[in-house]
């Protein structure tokens, strides 16, 4: 693989991490529940892409941010999930047994 196609591949990536870190830093803090709880799919695509850099043979970098892409990402669709069922849990019904 040419080193200006890994420079730039990394460029992205780079880019990539910086805009989404100013993105999420902006939402304020009651929106991240709804926020996280929506952005499950987005996360899991992302998810299937990481695979695909982490397990392409392009180079041992690619490989190695491909692998940190999977952790982050799945760190992020877990804490998701987790997070919406804290969320959903706040609006349930404290005592099955009692009447309305």
């Amino acid at each position: 693989m040419d080193a200006t196609i890994q420079v730039m591949e990394l460029y992205v990536f780079v880019l990539a991490a910086v805009v989404g870190y100013h993105i999420i830093h902006r939402v304020p803090p009651l929106l991240h529940t709804p926020l996280m709880s929506a952005t499950n799919a987005v996360s899991a695509i992302s998810v299937v892409g990481a695979i695909l850099v982490a397990g392409a043979d392009a180079s041992w970098i690619a490989t190695l941010l491909g692998t940190v892409a999977v952790a982050a990402a799945m760190t992020n669709v877990v804490g998701g999930f987790l997070i919406t069922e804290r969320m959903l849990k706040m609006f349930g019904r404290r005592d099955k047994g009692a009447a309305p």
